[in-house]
């Protein structure tokens, strides 16, 4: 395991058909830091979060957390270990009021059981009491405090994002992955959301995201992976990846870093 790595993915390949999506790909991500997964569309990116998270068994290869192999393990567990994660397109229950949806993730890890629950015990009406303001905290700490009473589908696109964000917060994890977290933002929406992910980071918690938002991924990054056509092509800091000449082939262009 290499020192102080959150994850460590070795010899990862995934094969559909005759088709590679993964080939042979191996990465750390420190604890502590934000790493970006990037390249363009089909490179392997939601396959390797798939893998890591539990949606897909690998062909070959192995996937750890803290040390632990976690390969082959079912989506629940693997959360339950503190490895959570968000989706391309935002998983929020529409009906529910904002507050609602952050409740459903707590309750995931509550601890008063259904028979309890059923009969009213004081216990689930304290657990209640206890999760609701964990609830107000999470709300206040991406920044929707203020539209705890609102209908989730009455939300804009990106402050469904930042509640999917709080969701998956609710869930304590320690390493959380984000895939594309600023697809369909605003400027001042992503601007907000490099905050937050900052904040998250000085909360404790490791972040590796997915992103196609070359100015957000260079900012924010501690290092940057580069997947092509299932192969992992570079590991560096951001300056470092965007000046690499297979790199700037591959996906970034030749004005890469005057834009980034």
């Amino acid at each position: 395991m290499t020192a102080r790595a959150a994850l460590e993915v070795r010899d990862l390949g995934v094969r559909f058909g005759g088709v590679s999506a993964l080939q042979g790909v191996s990465f750390a991500v420190s604890r502590g830091s934000v790493t970006s997964l990037i390249g363009p569309n089909g490179a392997g990116k939601t396959t390797a979060f798939n893998v890591i998270t539990g949606f897909q068994r690998p062909s070959s290869g192995e996937v750890r957390h803290d040390g632990v192999h976690i390969t082959g393990w079912r989506p629940h567990r693997i959360a339950r270990r503190g490895l959570v994660r968000t989706f391309q397109k935002t998983s929020v229950f529409p009906a529910l009021s904002v507050m609602e949806n952050v409740l459903t993730g707590l309750h995931l890890r509550g601890k008063a059981g259904v028979a309890a629950a059923w009969l009213g015990r004081r216990r689930v009406r304290e657990e209640e009491r206890r999760l609701r303001g964990e609830a107000l905290e999470l709300m206040s700490f991406v920044g929707l405090d203020a539209r705890r009473d609102d209908g989730a589908a009455n939300l804009s696109y990106g402050d469904q994002r930042l509640l999917e964000l709080a969701v998956a917060l609710a869930a304590a994890p320690r390493l959380l992955l984000l895939d594309e977290p600023a697809s369909g933002m605003t400027s001042a929406e992503k601007i907000a959301l490099t905050r937050l992910i900052r904040k998250i980071l000085e909360a404790g918690v490791t972040v590796f995201l997915v992103e196609h938002d070359m100015r957000l991924v260079m900012g924010i990054s501690d290092r940057v992976l580069v997947l092509s056509y299932g192969r992992l092509i570079a590991d560096g800091t951001a300056a470092e990846v965007q000046n690499d000449p297979e790199v700037i082939r591959a996906y970034l262009g030749a004005g890469a870093r005057a834009d980034a």
